[in-house]
């Protein structure tokens, strides 16, 4: 199994910082956030990424190069000036993604989070499935964005992680051209083609050098203690 790390975005809430710099390049705790995904992916067991670039997307082909010194394999799927979006990205991305297996993990590049990647791989997607993994909504987005789907009766939604498991038929009449993913999700919600669970363990979303500065005083707080 394969995972793409989305790292395309403009990050234009995140200026100045991202005026040079792609926001997947940001530090926490010394280190670029993307680089807890790749270490995660790993541990999880999967050693081939691919990674979209658009913005500054450069920088982060030569930071990590090919992957080897990683002991993985690290592809990139160079988007043009403004990126794709999310399912735009992932549908140029396909062909580098299901060479050798049907599903493939999907993480957004600016978040922080502890999530095991691994339970991902233990699930099994029929065609044109999808299964995101849900957390509690943080002050920035108090209203949500999905309800879970084996709790049709609970009222209570919660935010999109950007975590995700899919199978590569969930993106087949997806054209190459900007398209987000949210409206994908929702309609498969609506035809019973995707799966949902609530993660309860760190999930931060940094999308803005406020969100930044608080992760890392956090982490140094927790270095020290």
């Amino acid at each position: 199994m394969k995972a793409m790390i989305l790292a395309a975005g403009r990050g234009q809430r995140m200026m100045p910082l991202t005026a040079e710099m792609p926001k997947p390049m940001l530090a926490v705790a010394g280190k670029p956030l993307i680089a807890y995904h790749l270490e995660r992916l790993k541990r999880a067991g999967i050693d081939q990424i691919v990674i979209n670039l658009a913005w500054q997307g450069e920088k982060i082909a030569q930071h990590f190069g090919d992957g080897s010194h990683l002991g993985m394999q690290i592809e990139y799927s160079h988007e043009p000036e403004g990126g794709l979006e999310t399912a735009g990205g992932i549908a140029m991305a396909l062909s580098k993604l299901c060479e050798d297996d049907d599903v493939f993990v999907v993480i957004n590049g600016d978040i922080f989070t502890d999530y095991d990647v691994h339970a991902l791989t233990q699930l099994q997607l029929k065609s044109g499935e999808a299964h995101i993994v849900l957390v509690e909504n943080p002050v920035h987005h108090p209203d949500g964005d999905f309800r879970l789907t084996h709790q049709p009766l609970n009222e209570q939604t919660y935010t999109f992680s950007g975590i995700g498991l899919y199978h590569k038929d969930f993106f087949k009449d997806v054209m190459i051209s900007k398209k987000p993913l949210g409206p994908m999700l929702r309609a498969a919600i609506d035809e019973h083609m995707l799966s949902s669970e609530l993660f309860l363990g760190q999930w931060h979303d940094i999308g803005t050098p406020e969100r930044l500065s608080e992760i890392n005083i956090k982490m140094e707080s927790c270095n020290v203690g």
